[in-house]
């Protein structure tokens, strides 16, 4: 297998032969490498990204040797899917600021361009045969799914906009190209398969009421499921000749991915509250990256169900094992919007557990793992539906004794650091710190800074583009209620993030400087996603030294990592 490992504090590619136990590190750069791919021939793919997260593929011999560019000519740009024929072809997407291009041909040729669109997509899969590709658009778009020959051809589109469409694989093995689908019908995620002859077909005998993904089997006749609930993960296997579903029994927590072998048995890296992500074989086999760590756990788990206008939200809150209550509180917000907070390790979550915190991750509305009907619930519009929600959590987290009052925060990266600035900013009077990492400051800004698949998702969640519906744009976004914020606030963005563009930023600082808002301020070197441990070790610290200051406790001095091994 090819697998993205730490090398000391990095992200970095390795290669690992079952057969005598050995792994190796393929790459090794000072920023670190996150994604990786291995072909049919176990050579070793591996993104040569820059710090604006623009690159090309490299590609090397499972046992060692020079590092070649897999087409070469080809011009860089964002990394948007690999994918491999049972016939030693590869088709690789790229997306640059207009369009995503699609080329197909065999490692260190020139790579023929197969495909080209302007709309947002990514490469979802090459049939095993070469002769269809699924180029996957939002799956609530109208290109949701497009089912292309390599001369560009459309052969079939499967449109999202009356169900949401997701495309998951061709399947391996087979002569005809079968895609595995998934599709938002009636409340429920359908299972289905759509072939050149039959078209697309949904499976009655396998629907699952939260988010489910799929990926095939070797034999091309099974399917692992993978579902998120309430914040956990459950494994599935669906037999799609006998129309039968088996549940894969694992521990209680969250599986973060899952892979089935052609002998039967499964890869998984599982993971929860206290218990940092492993890497685990369902046959008890021996994995690479398995380690003897034992880090001490600070705290105790519950689950906290608070009452809302479109039903009950979810919080899992972890509070510290040595101390009553009430704490001071940090509401950690996740991401997305579409995403959950999971039962899953986060160095974050211990970090201020053991520094005395109460930490509450809310699944606010619009999260994922809860429903269509959760997914899609805006009705206090964009932003403040969720802030709605992080209201109500905090409230019943007091009248429960749980946090103490004049002690209460708000933490979040991303679409979550972009919550915590609405939320200090439309409710001032509530929060007593915040800490937004690389947020969405000014919504229009953002708009017209992004890549062109946010730009798309804008588009949907406000009903047009700033152009067209700028009211929405500012009643949503942080820098018109900047002026009112009153706590302590530490922002931290980073110099090349194209998902959270630093102009927007920027943007959201001139109001705070106008307005004569005091704040902190931490710019990093870096893109949205970064893969080196010591810059995100950076972030902790610092907001955990905010933290302490502006709610009370001072923290504590991280663990010893290496003694308790």
């Amino acid at each position: 297998m090819a697998y993205t490992g730490d090398a000391d504090g990095r992200c970095e590619i390795f290669a690992w032969d079952r057969s005598t136990g050995n792994s190796r590190q393929v790459t090794d750069r000072e920023r670190g490498t996150l994604l990786c791919g291995i072909d049919a021939d176990a050579a070793v793919w591996w993104f040569d990204s820059d710090r604006h997260g623009q690159g090309v593929w490299r590609v090397q011999e499972f046992a060692g040797g020079p590092h070649i560019r897999a087409f070469v000519g080809t011009p860089p740009g964002r990394p948007c899917g690999l994918a491999f024929t049972d016939r030693g072809q590869a088709a690789v997407a790229m997306a640059d600021e207009s369009s995503l291009t699609v080329r197909m041909g065999s490692r260190g040729g020139p790579g023929e361009v197969v495909y080209r669109t302007e709309l947002p997509a990514v490469l979802g899969g090459l049939a095993p045969a070469g002769d269809v590709l699924a180029i996957c658009g939002p799956s609530h778009s109208g290109h949701a799914v497009r089912l292309v020959a390599p001369g560009g051809t459309t052969v079939a589109t499967l449109s999202g906009a009356e169900r949401r469409v997701w495309g998951l694989g061709f399947a391996p093995g087979h002569l005809e190209p079968v895609l595995l689908v998934m599709c938002e019908d009636r409340a429920r995620y359908r299972l289905g398969t759509w072939r050149p002859a039959t078209g697309l077909e949904l499976f009655p005998w396998c629907a699952w009421d939260t988010e489910t993904t799929a990926r095939w089997y070797p034999d091309g006749e099974r399917v692992l499921l993978r579902q998120d609930r309430h914040g956990r993960s459950r494994l599935f296997t669906a037999d799609l000749l006998r129309r039968t579903v088996t549940l894969v029994p694992t521990a209680e927590g969250t599986v973060l991915d899952a892979e089935p072998g052609a002998d039967g048995d499964i890869h998984l890296i599982w993971t929860d509250a206290v218990t940092p992500p492993r890497a685990l074989s369902l046959s008890g086999r021996a994995l690479p990256g398995q380690h003897d760590w034992r880090l001490p756990s600070f705290g105790r788990r519950r689950d906290l169900w608070t009452e809302g206008p479109d039903g009950p939200v979810h919080t899992l809150l972890t509070t510290p094992a040595d101390q009553r209550p009430p704490y001071p509180l940090v509401l950690l917000v996740h991401g997305g919007p579409a995403d959950h907070a999971r039962d899953a390790y986060d160095p974050m979550v211990q970090s201020l557990v053991g520094s005395g915190f109460g930490v509450a991750r809310v699944n606010y509305r619009g999260s994922t793992g809860y429903g269509p009907r959760w997914r899609s619930a805006y009705s206090e519009g964009v932003g403040h539906t969720q802030v709605a929600d992080l209201v109500r959590v905090r409230a019943h987290l007091l009248r429960e004794g749980i946090g103490r009052a004049g002690a209460v925060g708000l933490s979040g990266t991303s679409w979550g650091g972009y919550l915590v600035l609405l939320a200090l900013g439309t409710y001032p009077e509530l929060w007593d710190a915040g800490v937004a990492v690389k947020p969405i400051a000014d919504y229009a800004t953002a708009f017209h800074h992004s890549t062109p698949a946010l730009r798309f998702l804008d588009t949907a969640l406000f009903g047009g583009t700033p152009e067209q519906t700028p009211e929405r744009y500012r009643h949503s976004s942080p820098s018109t209620y900047a002026r009112a914020i009153r706590s302590p606030l530490l922002l931290v963005a980073a110099r090349h993030d194209a998902k959270c563009p630093p102009e927007q930023v920027e943007a959201y600082l001139t109001v705070l400087r106008e307005g004569g808002i005091p704040h902190e301020l931490l710019w990093l070197d870096s893109g949205h996603d970064g893969y080196d441990g010591a810059e995100h070790v950076a972030v902790l610290e610092r907001s955990l030294r905010f933290l302490g200051r502006a709610l009370g406790p001072a923290p504590a001095p991280p663990p010893d990592v290496s003694a308790a091994r």
